[in-house]
């Protein structure tokens, strides 16, 4: 009988056509790379295919019947983003191509209006990239500070300097992962929007790792950014979704100009469209936008929380089995309730490249590398980790032969 909360994973993994390969080892498939990109349920890949066999459109500019059905299909879409977030408005709702993307918006279109020489934005140790390089060049141009919450060695962050750097009355913007791609630190969110609300500041909340794996709510949390991908949450790749408060996107310039983010365009001036389309100029990814409700649909299916439920459960297995090789060392918080389904991890002084190729050789696909997080890694003081993560098809038998996989390579390097 099935545990109360848990999935049914066997038959979840019957919709996933991909799961059932064997690669060039002869070997099955264990995928475990689901923090760079989830596989895609036959239900996004059919969605997808029907568009263009079926209904093959460009949207918002034409009256006839292909147009006008992929214009509903479209904004279907935009609809279920709203209601999956909880957002108050479809005009919060911004289609990009990916996060990353969708915080660069805010950086250029928010960014450039709001701040200015000798103030602060507040970000944390634990950011991908794509979280710290837009800040980098807008401080940069504008003659301001970017300043790091520090995290500790169990992987948490550091909130006496969040405190610190508030109390220097500078900070204009706070931008903070939700939950970390390398570590899996759940941060405290609700905690640091309180804190910054009390002092006028906003908050950007990258929730790239966290919307596809936990509830996530806009209006409970109060973020008043907040940005993530289709492809990490079984939808396909080119969406990204960026969600401002409508108080907030009213008063924000455009970030790329061009058809359909317009309402009339003169020779020396243009008037710009509603919002939201007003922040999305050109043909947009119609299909793929249109596959990212299919994902949704799914998830909503099964359910948000049982799908935390599940990465609980099998990353509560997986820190106990990989923590019981020998030499291993295991990056972030011990407790899974305070961590996403990551697991980043280094072995003896085997190079995270050549573990991932010998993982590469049992048919298991890890990470490897600095995850886009480098300011972590020297944190860290470690060049790479290898990273295993968790999707609502993973397995703790997939678990077991990762550690039969980190056993074999254990006796290959004498650790």
């Amino acid at each position: 009988m099935m545990q109360k909360g848990l999935l049914n994973v066997k038959k979840i993994r019957k919709d996933f056509p991909i799961l059932k390969r064997q690669l060039d080892s002869g070997k099955p498939l264990i995928y475990l790379d689901n923090a760079a990109t989830t596989q895609k349920p036959l239900a996004v890949i059919n969605a997808i295919h029907d568009y263009y066999m079926n209904y093959n459109s460009n949207i918002h500019r034409a009256v006839h019947q292909l147009a006008e059905e992929a214009t509903a299909a479209y904004e279907s879409t935009r609809q279920k983003v709203a209601k999956f977030i909880n957002a108050r408005s479809t005009d919060e709702i911004v289609f990009t191509r990916n996060t990353t993307e969708a915080i660069n918006l805010v950086a250029y279109a928010w960014g450039r209006a709001n701040i200015g020489k000798g103030d602060k934005i507040v970000i944390t140790e634990i950011e991908h990239h794509s979280n710290i390089v837009p800040w980098q060049i807008l401080t940069q141009e504008k003659g301001a500070k970017l300043e790091y919450i520090g995290v500790d060695d169990s992987g948490y962050l550091k909130m006496d300097q969040y405190q610190k750097h508030l109390d220097s009355k500078k900070v204009k913007l706070v931008s903070v992962s939700q939950m970390s791609n390398v570590l899996g630190t759940i941060t405290p969110v609700n905690d640091i929007i309180k804190m910054s609300h009390e002092r006028g500041i906003p908050v950007l909340i990258d929730g790239a790792q966290s919307v596809p794996h936990m509830p996530v709510d806009v209006q409970k949390m109060d973020c008043d950014f907040l940005a993530f991908s289709a492809h990490k949450m079984l939808g396909p790749t080119g969406v990204g979704i960026l969600y401002v408060k409508r108080e907030i996107l009213e008063n924000m310039p455009p970030f790329i100009g061009g058809g359909d983010m317009i309402k009339e365009v003169h020779k020396y001036e243009t008037r710009y469209n509603d919002l939201p389309y007003k922040f999305e100029g050109g043909t947009p990814n119609i299909a793929d936008v249109i596959g990212f409700a299919a994902a949704i649909d799914y998830l909503n299916n099964i359910g948000m929380d049982r799908v935390r439920d599940h990465e609980i459960d099998i990353t509560r297995y997986a820190l106990d089995r990989i923590g019981g090789v020998k030499g291993v060392t295991i990056y972030g918080p011990p407790n899974p309730m305070d961590r996403g389904g990551v697991v980043s991890f280094n072995i003896g002084d085997i190079h995270p490249h050549d573990l991932a190729t010998i993982m590469n050789d049992h048919g298991i696909a890890i990470r490897s590398g600095h995850h886009c997080a480098q300011v972590l890694m020297e944190r860290l003081d470690v060049a790479a980790t290898s990273r295993a993560s968790f999707y609502i098809y993973n397995t703790k038998e997939e678990v077991d032969a990762l550690i039969g996989a980190l056993d074999e390579a254990r006796r290959l390097f004498k650790i």
